[in-house]
This record gives C-alpha cells, sequence and structure tokens, in this order.
C-alpha cells in the first residue's frame, strides 16, 4: 500500500471512530418515524402559541383545516412514490438491478456505486430513486454475501438514501414544476410560468448536481467502516422474491387479464398523449412525470394480472408513509394559518442583501423542511414571500425558486419521512443509518450554499 492510501485509509478510520459516538447516541434517542411526526405536530404547535399571535383554539382549528388542504398534492406526491415502487419492481427494472448488484469489487465501491445509482435514479423521479437504493442495497449485500467479502449493511442502506438528496434537482422537482405549470400560484405572482431551463436545466443548477454528487461520494468514502469488527452484514437473505402472478387462465376473461395488448395499449396511449402534449408546448408538470412513468409500467409488464400483483406488493410498502402524509399536511397548516412559517422566512429575508438572500433562503428552507418534509408544500406556502423579497432585492426569482428546492432536499437527509419506503425494503431503522447521512448533510450542505452565493454574485 502506498503512503498516500495509508494516510486516506488512517483519515478514514479515525472518522469511523468518530462516528461511533454519533452512532450510539442516534440509537438510543430516534424514535419511529411516525412518533417523530406526532412529536413534530406538537412543537410546531408550541412554537405557533410562543411566536405568532395564534391561541391554542386557532391552532388546532388550523391544523384540522391542513389535515385535508394538501390533498390533490398529497394524490401527486403518492403516485410518485407508488409508480416509482412498481416501476423499480418490474421484472425488467429488477433484472438490470440484479446485473448492477454485482459490478462492485469491494466494499468502498459497493458503498459508491448504491450511492450513485440512487443519485440517477432520483434525479429521474425521487420516487423512482428511493426505491431502487433499497433494492440495490439488498442486492449489493446478497451478493457479497456470497462472495464472503464483508460489508456494512446499515451503510449500503445509507448510501442509497444519500442519493435522495439531489431529487429537487431533477426531472421530478415539485417546486421547479409547480413554477413551470401555467395558472400555477408561482405563475400568476411572477406573471407567467417559469421555465425549467432556468432552474432544474440551468447550467449552474446542473454543474452544482455534478460536484454534490462528487463531495458526497468523498464524504461517504472517508466515513465508511474499513474495521471488520463493525461491519454489520446482511443475516439474512432479505430480498424480495419476484412478484407472485395469479395467472391461472381458466376463463374468457382469464385469458384477457393474461394477455399483453391491454396494457400495451394504454401503455402507447400514454406514450402518445405525452408526444402531443410536449409537441403542443405542453411543460413538464408533475401529472406529465406521474403519466411518463405509468407509461412505462405499463409497457414494461406483461399482462394486467402482473401489474395487479405488482400494485399489492407495492401498497403494503407505501402505506406507512401515506398515513403520514395527514400528519405532516397538519403541520403545515399550522405553520401557515398561524403564521409561523412567515415569521420564519421573514426573519431570513430581514438579515439578507441581494448577495446574500439565496444563501439565508436555502437554510430557512431547510430548517422548515425539517418540519414539513414536502418541496410543494414549501414551494406553496414560502415561494409567494420570497419571490416578492427576491424581487424587491433584485434577485432572479430561478435562484429563489431553486434555493427553496436545495433546501428541502438538503435536510431530508436528517429527516426520517422520505427514507421510510428504503428502510422498509432494507428492514432497517431510522437509527441505523442517520450518523451516516448527517454526514452527507454536513458535505452536501456546503456544496448548496457555495453554489447560491457564486449564482447571487
Amino acid at each position: 500500500m502506498t503512503a498516500t492510501r495509508q494516510d486516506a485509509a488512517g483519515n478514514s478510520a479515525v472518522l469511523g471512530r468518530v462516528m461511533r459516538p454519533l452512532n450510539s447516541l442516534v440509537e438510543k434517542l430516534i424514535p419511529s418515524a411516525l412518533v417523530f411526526a406526532i412529536a413534530l405536530t406538537f412543537i410546531v404547535g408550541a412554537l405557533a402559541l410562543i411566536f405568532t399571535d395564534a391561541g391554542p383554539i386557532q391552532v388546532v382549528e388550523e391544523w384540522g383545516i391542513g389535515l385535508a388542504g394538501l390533498l390533490e398534492f398529497i394524490t401527486q406526491m403518492a403516485l410518485i412514490l407508488f409508480l416509482g415502487y412498481i416501476l423499480a419492481n418490474t421484472r425488467p427494472a429488477r433484472k438490470l438491478l440484479r446485473r448492477l448488484a454485482t459490478v462492485p469489487r469491494t466494499a468502498i465501491q459497493a458503498y459508491l456505486f448504491v450511492f450513485l445509482i440512487a443519485a440517477l435514479a432520483s434525479l429521474i423521479t425521487w420516487g423512482l430513486g428511493l426505491v431502487v437504493g433499497g433494492l440495490l442495497a439488498r442486492e449489493v449485500a446478497h451478493v457479497f454475501r456470497e462472495r464472503q467479502i464483508p460489508v456494512h449493511f446499515p451503510m449500503l442502506v445509507a448510501s442509497g438514501f444519500s442519493g435522495f438528496v439531489v431529487w429537487h434537482m431533477g426531472y421530478s422537482a415539485s417546486g421547479p414544476l409547480t413554477a413551470a405549470t401555467p395558472d400555477s400560484f408561482v405563475a400568476e405572482q411572477l406573471g407567467a410560468p417559469l421555465s425549467v431551463g432556468e432552474t432544474i436545466f440551468s447550467t449552474w443548477n446542473i454543474i452544482a448536481c455534478i460536484v454534490t454528487i462528487a463531495v458526497v461520494a468523498l464524504a461517504l468514502y472517508l466515513v465508511a467502516p474499513r474495521d471488520s469488527a463493525t461491519v454489520v452484514p446482511l443475516k439474512v437473505d432479505a430480498r424480495e422474491v419476484d412478484v407472485e402472478i395469479d395467472d391461472a387462465v381458466e376463463t374468457p376473461a382469464d385469458r384477457v387479464d393474461a394477455s399483453r395488448i391491454p396494457t400495451l395499449l394504454i401503455g402507447l396511449m400514454l406514450v402518445a398523449y405525452l408526444i402531443i402534449h410536449f409537441s403542443g408546448g405542453g411543460s413538464l408538470t408533475l401529472d406529465v412525470v406521474n403519466w411518463s412513468f405509468l407509461g412505462l409500467i405499463m409497457l414494461l409488464v406483461r399482462s394486467p394480472f402482473e401489474l395487479i400483483a405488482l400494485t399489492k406488493q407495492a401498497a403494503s410498502n407505501v402505506g406507512e408513509i401515506l398515513l403520514q402524509f395527514p400528519l405532516y399536511a397538519g403541520i403545515l397548516g399550522i405553520m401557515a394559518g398561524t403564521g409561523l412559517m412567515t415569521v420564519i422566512s421573514e426573519a431570513f429575508v430581514a438579515i439578507s442583501t441581494a448577495q446574500t438572500f439565496a444563501l439565508f433562503a436555502f437554510l430557512s428552507a431547510g430548517l422548515v423542511n425539517f418540519f414539513v418534509p414536502s418541496g410543494g408544500g414549501q414551494i406553496a406556502v414560502q415561494a409567494p414571500i420570497l419571490l416578492e423579497a427576491a424581487e424587491t432585492l433584485s434577485v432572479d426569482p430561478a435562484i429563489a425558486i431553486m434555493a427553496v428546492a436545495y433546501g428541502d432536499q438538503w435536510t431530508n437527509m436528517i429527516q426520517p419521512f422520505w427514507a421510510l419506503p428504503l428502510l422498509a425494503i432494507a428492514g432497517l431503522k431510522m437509527r441505523d443509518i442517520l450518523s451516516y447521512t448527517t454526514i452527507v448533510l454536513i458535505a452536501s450542505g456546503i456544496v448548496f450554499g457555495a453554489t447560491l452565493l457564486i449564482v447571487s454574485m
């Protein structure tokens, strides 16, 4: 081993020892994601009582109203997650994942490879990224167990979730897509839709995305456990077998359900619709993202029988998240209805200049996201305040929108809500990976903050 490699290994070992107390603390103190959401509800209620003029009755009223206040958005988000899970579990997708799992040859390569694939999938759609991260982590762990090579399974899963840190820079970015949607509240405030060419497809955002992936990969490399005594392997084969399909053909109706034609026809119709939509000047929206992935699913499945089986499997894995959506909508209701979110946003805006506005908007979005992990929900409430401030300070509205997007994806690394589907697939808890994702939070936060400072100059 060369001196450089010895130094790198030594530094990694030191970081690994530093991580151990954090691992222990997290394991003892972090509750389940559901309890976390319930606790946040009361914390936000208390903050509203302290920092706003709202009384207890108004807080409860705003919470109750908020429970149903984002039903359309909740449906869109649920579909992205639901369809992403189905897509990742289609036979072609699973076959691809199993082939990819054989690529890395060492444990370090495995952690970085899982992160890179999850990041690329998250840039396509966040729902797909979360599911692919969990599935690929399991597949890689299984391959390494067969090879008898020690690999730290929680680190693999943490690497998969870390890919989610760039989702709001990509194809399914709910904030920029909302801004690009005609007749949306952002378009109405600006007087016209904000093209995705100015936000997610801008040169500076693409560069920031590449740099973020590189920096996070370096951070994961440095904190990856090297000591075999600290490695927690995959103890059992936690992979899911291919979905069981009840495709017994006994009646003419069964023959239709077992045929590829129905799903193929609807898939082709969706493709045709998307071609017509974009050729007619249609924009990229949350609905379009959902229909594009639904179309892909229809083209990949072999029959309605298979699609029904995949749907049942997906429903059992995303149910816990769907239960928490209304709770976070209620939290958003408190923050919006009592003015607490306005207090937070205006506090950051008040200390901003044209050069620092984007950075403070990013930090405020990161703070708000910890309580309301919903990019679209944050845009709905924070965007009017931040866009007005951006206009006053002569800041490009695209920068304001992306500042919120960066803040949203940033603190997801320490917020257990979006880790649920991945953790359900892996059979782990948030506390098993949080110490690693905290390092990702720090590394990515440096890139996001620096990017927003540079583009504001």
